[in-house]
């Protein structure tokens, strides 16, 4: 599959995949900025690589959920209006709209324009903070499929992700986010390790880290997830994109 592929920052990518183009969950404001969410405020260090101006058509988005602003902030949300957003049931419901929701395993047909992707909806766990759901996206004929993991910890069910689907390219949320306020500060996103163990259960030829930076709650970046790869022997499927450049991934 080809993908050229856009990191906008966190985890938002922009992806021209079979003709279309996917936004990943938009995050868009300026940036250092906080967020409220008694009893925990969200603090950003760092903005967009890409102005929510600079952005050309985008077709359709790809909301992991709707709930935190390190996923979907304000500026993010002028951006939903208009286009098919692919998210979780809940978060569908709440934003009305084009919304439509993804339960785990369940296939919608996404076509703009005449061009169509299938996207399928993916099992994940975001600790005690909410739905979220990941996507796998096919084009039609193609045998390797794209893979993007939303903001989960590594469950056991994400293997079925490598026995439904021959998975190309993982696009895979890190960071190890901890809240103390949330779970005692137990991950809420993968770490380099579970990260790690995700690649080689899904089989993925090639993964792409995002939603590893920016934010105060991230507990590990660049450094550790390098590390934790070469030492299980997956260096060679790691791809590190830089921010607002695009790069074609084959």
């Amino acid at each position: 599959m080809r993908i050229k592929a856009t990191h906008i920052g966190t985890a938002t990518v922009l992806l021209e995949v079979g003709g279309l183009r996917l936004l990943t969950d938009p995050v868009f404001d300026p940036a250092p900025a906080e967020y409220r969410h008694d009893p925990v405020v969200l603090r950003s260090t760092r903005g967009p690589a890409t102005g929510v101006h600079e952005l050309p058509p985008v077709d359709a988005v790809l909301l992991s959920h709707d709930e935190h602003p390190d996923n979907l902030d304000a500026t993010g949300r002028t951006l939903l209006d208009g286009r098919p957003v692919l998210t979780t049931v809940g978060g569908a419901a709440r934003l009305g709209g084009g919304a439509l929701g993804l339960a785990p395993w369940q296939t919608r047909d996404l076509t703009v324009d005449g061009r169509t992707l299938r996207v399928t909806g993916t099992p994940g766990v975001h600790g005690p903070v909410g739905e979220v759901t990941g996507f796998v996206v096919e084009v039609p004929g193609e045998q390797e499929a794209l893979y993007v993991s939303g903001d989960t910890v590594h469950i056991p069910e994400l293997a079925e992700v490598g026995r439904r689907f021959r998975i190309g390219t993982a696009l895979l949320h890190l960071g190890a986010a901890r809240i103390e306020a949330f779970g005692g500060g137990e991950l809420i996103t993968m770490d380099a390790a579970q990260a790690a163990a995700l690649t080689t259960s899904i089989g993925a030829r090639r993964v792409v880290p995002v939603h590893y930076t920016s934010w105060e709650h991230f507990t590990e970046g660049r450094t550790e997830t390098t590390a934790r790869f070469a030492a299980a022997g997956l260096a060679d499927r790691l791809h590190w994109l830089t921010p607002g450049v695009a790069e074609v991934l084959d």
